[in-house]
């Protein structure tokens, strides 16, 4: 299981490396890219990636003094499609009954307006 800090460094890392290609990617770049109240520092980054390697989720194939050579591997990219989905299916809808009272009374205000216009045109003849 992801904490936050490993899923923002995941997000950043898929929009930085697309379609599964190794790029260079620098620390200090991926850090800047946090958001501040998440944000670490180059160790705890250091530590990240490589317990986000460990896991499968991306692949380096160089680190040098903060510059990495890596892409996101499909396992990183189908954790956060799931995530994402996930997100999706939670949204609740009202219940059903909901629909129907709200069904209820727009037939109700209907008919009393059919019948009030009805009323006013044969009162007028």
């Amino acid at each position: 299981m992801l904490d936050i800090k490993s899923k923002i460094v995941l997000k950043i890392l898929i929009k930085e490396c697309p379609n599964g290609a190794y790029k260079i990617v620098e620390s200090k770049d991926i850090i800047s890219s946090m958001p501040p109240k998440y944000r670490v520092d180059f160790d705890g980054l250091d530590n990240i990636l490589v317990y986000l390697e460990r896991q499968e989720y991306i692949s380096i194939k160089y680190d040098d003094d903060g510059i990495y050579c890596l892409c996101v591997l499909p396992y990183g990219n189908e954790i956060l499609e799931k995530e994402q989905n996930k997100k999706r299916e939670n949204i609740k809808f009202p219940p059903f009954w909901i629909f129907l009272l709200i069904l209820l009374l727009v037939s109700l205000v209907s008919s009393i307006a059919g019948s009030i216009i009805a009323q006013i045109l044969l009162w007028k003849h």
